[in-house]
């Protein structure tokens, strides 16, 4: 008989829709990449957390894939979210950001978003990096549930850790940093792996926190 020839490769930058994944990411490609590749990887590069919880601040009230969608003009409206650059913006740069269709135009979220790159600067000052402050509120892994269920999922918007980084940077004049949105947070950046137990991203997700160096 002759071979059975072997399944088609997904497209490129197209993903493998054969894998078993958390279900909130199916809803485009770009989601799906995203869960794939970031979601739950540990992250300690300064600017890619200042990022995350700015992007995590303008997610409020929306939705995921939403900021998704506009990030690269997310990036490129906040200079590539470096933090000396944004904290120098004045109110000229409010009015273009204001005027910015691409992007989450709310003026509160604007301004936290420059006020909070210089509170970042400030924590890099006092702790070496704004990572080695972040990476403080992980939670101990006998904190963390034996096995990620969808329903188990469901019930996780907030936890003690990120109660106590929302309440850490509040004191430090942050802002948009809720409880929810820094478990958000949180779960993007690695200080947490929610990918549910037969998720197939999981185990690369626990790898590589198995490598990382912590802050």
């Amino acid at each position: 008989m002759p071979k059975k020839p072997p399944a088609p490769l997904p497209p490129p930058n197209q993903p493998d829709t054969s894998l078993k994944r958390c279900p909130w990411c199916a809803a485009s490609p770009l989601y799906t990449q995203y869960h794939d590749t970031e979601w739950g990887i540990p992250v300690d590069d300064d600017r890619k957390l200042y990022e995350k919880i700015c992007l995590e601040g303008f997610q409020a009230g929306l939705s995921w894939q939403t900021i998704l969608n506009k990030r690269e003009s997310f990036r490129r409206a906040f200079k590539n979210f470096d933090m000396k650059k944004v904290a120098a913006f004045d109110e000229n740069d409010i009015t273009r950001l204001l005027g910015d269709a691409d992007i989450v135009r709310h003026r509160g979220k604007i301004v936290s978003t420059i006020n909070n790159a210089a509170r970042a600067i400030e924590l890099r000052k006092e702790f070496g990096s704004l990572a080695a402050f972040i990476w403080q509120f992980e939670p101990p892994h006998t904190n963390r549930p034996k096995k990620m269920t969808l329903e188990i999922l469901r019930t996780m918007t907030t936890s003690p850790e990120s109660i106590a980084l929302s309440k850490a940077l509040k004191k430090r004049g942050w802002s948009f940093v809720g409880p929810t949105t820094m478990y958000a947070f949180m779960q993007s950046v690695g200080l947490v792996n929610d990918h549910l137990h037969d998720c197939s991203a999981r185990a690369a997700a626990l790898a590589a926190r198995a490598g990382f160096k912590k802050p």
